[in-house]
């Protein structure tokens, strides 16, 4: 007798395309925080968090509140036609969290990759140049430009070209397999200074737009750069003139312990991009920047229908109480302390764990078959990933070699999930041994 699983992964492989993956066979019918129940009444522990928008957790009450009270008040008038406060709200709060001691602009669109889009739109407009620098290992989402920005061919571009001229990639500080073959930190951070050289042999400083980047790398590992790495990039594109994005995607919104993860370098971008946990689950991303570069496109060259939805709107303002006043980002820091000691044993008692890295919560395994030699171990990472899912906990792998395992778990689980999914991990990790 088949299970309800079964069934809908019948009806799923009959109606819904193959280009679609599913990390998971299971089909959820309920989730509430950091659990989810399946169809078949399975619990599942969540350290994925819909890849990185749960940070305030599943059906959080104040959000489930605001959607509904804005749900029967009115659902949809487009900003351009009929405008509401709470889109005027929510832009004046991410003007006021993001980072920069100069007046800022927000306008909002429906998912990450048209929140880069629209940045690089406004910074062309801006600086009357056509060019775009992005990096080795980054991910900036799935739409013909953005494709052109991210770095891993499959499966997110191949076939699908060609792509978006006038793109450009250069390597990025991943300090574990350093593409110039040095060691932080007598290195002193060249890969920064490259970006001089990049505009010698690629494209030229006077041609650039902007530098669009990652705080720290997704989809690509959870890449993260040295303390002194964005300080000397921003510096490098305010001397040319070269306006720097901060695509803040996935770290945004206290998933490194601060609403924005750039924070944690102390820079000013021009224009920070955020999505995925901005409102809690529902469909919204916001590009915040510099109020004289975000002022500058003429009335009507930017916008979309459903962009700044009155729901995502007032979804996005709960998210931000919940987070800022409801102290969300202080358990969020605490649990970043948390996890970083657990990995760092788990790294002693494993040798598949080459390198752990990140930011507050927002943290990696990287898994390695021979620590000397540091070749990926792609296989291993997802033989993990399903053991995990076998014993009720739902893991990610990134990287370009599938090898990073990232963990995403919303904010608010507790103490005892955590423990649960932890324990979980560290069976999975004992298996691999045998």
């Amino acid at each position: 007798m088949s299970t309800r699983n079964e069934e809908l992964l019948q009806l799923r492989n009959k109606h819904v395309p193959q280009g679609l993956a599913n990390i998971t066979t299971a089909f959820i019918k309920e989730a509430r925080g950091a659990i989810m129940i399946d169809v078949d009444g399975r619990e599942l522990i969540d350290f994925a968090g819909g890849i990185g928008v749960n940070n305030v957790g599943h059906c959080h009450p104040k959000v489930v509140a605001a959607i509904k009270d804005q749900a029967e008040k009115f659902i949809h008038t487009c900003f351009h036609v009929a405008p509401y406060e709470s889109y005027l709200e929510l832009a004046a709060k991410l003007n006021d969290l993001a980072p920069g001691d100069f007046d800022k602009m927000t306008m909002f669109a429906n998912s990450g990759a048209e929140a880069d889009e629209n940045a690089i739109k406004i910074a062309r407009y801006a600086t009357k140049r056509p060019a775009v620098i992005s990096f080795e290992n980054g991910f900036h989402g799935r739409t013909l430009l953005t494709m052109a920005l991210t770095s891993k061919v499959k499966p997110y571009k191949l076939g699908y070209g060609p792509f978006a001229p006038e793109t450009y990639r250069m390597p990025y500080a991943y300090c574990y397999r350093c593409p110039f073959g040095q060691k932080y930190p007598a290195c002193n951070v060249s890969c920064a200074d490259y970006l001089e050289e990049f505009f010698i042999t690629h494209v030229a400083a006077e041609q650039t737009a902007a530098v669009i980047v990652e705080p720290i790398q997704g989809e690509g590992g959870f890449v993260t750069p040295p303390q002194e790495y964005f300080a000397k990039l921003h510096a490098i594109c305010r001397k040319n003139g070269i306006l720097l994005i901060v695509d803040e995607v996935q770290t945004g919104m206290g998933r490194t312990g601060k609403i924005f993860a750039i924070d944690h370098w102390g820079v000013q971008p021009d224009m920070i991009t955020s999505a995925k946990s901005l409102a809690g689950g529902m469909p919204l991303s916001a590009i915040t920047g510099r109020a004289e570069i975000m002022n500058q496109s003429h009335v009507g060259g930017l916008g979309g229908t459903y962009s700044g939805n009155p729901l995502s709107c007032r979804a996005a303002l709960a998210v931000l109480e919940i987070l800022v006043e409801d102290g969300l980002l202080k358990r969020g820091v605490q649990l970043g302390e948390k996890l970083l000691k657990r990995f760092q044993a788990m790294q002693e008692n494993h040798e598949i764990i080459g390198e752990v890295r990140g930011k507050g919560p927002m943290l990696a395994l990287e898994l390695v078959r021979d620590r000397e030699t540091r070749e990926p171990a792609g296989d291993e990472a997802k033989q993990l990933t399903k053991l995990c899912f076998e014993k009720g906990l739902v893991l990610l792998s990134c990287g370009n070699h599938g090898n990073v395992i990232r963990v995403l778990m919303p904010l608010v689980i507790t103490d005892e999930e955590l423990e649960r999914g932890l324990s979980i991990l560290e069976e999975s990790l004992q298996q691999l041994k045998k």
